[in-house]
């Protein structure tokens, strides 16, 4: 006869909570895509790649998040976006 052992392990899963919250940027009818590209890319430091990216989802889709991190990382961020002129919240 064999003897069969059961193993079990803890697991330990670690959350980013502080860093759950994304700036989701808004559709509008007023700002062109060269304000949006050179916002995004000035305040959420994107490459002109990924903002170019972003404003074309915002476009079609109505909205786009455009930036993940921590509360207090985003909301100076999130505020010159409407500084801006842009359309944006904190989700």
């Amino acid at each position: 006869m064999s003897t069969i052992e059961k193993v079990q392990e803890d697991v330990l899963v670690e959350e980013q909570l502080e860093n759950n919250h994304e700036i989701v940027l808004y559709n509008d009818d007023v700002n062109t895509f060269d304000h949006v590209i050179n916002c995004l890319i000035r305040v959420c430091k994107h490459t002109s790649e990924q903002a170019e990216q972003c404003a074309i989802i915002v476009h079609y889709t109505g909205k786009c998040a455009v930036k993940t991190g921590s509360l207090e990382e985003l909301k100076p961020q999130c505020t010159r976006l409407l500084q801006l002129g842009l359309s944006a919240v904190i989700e």
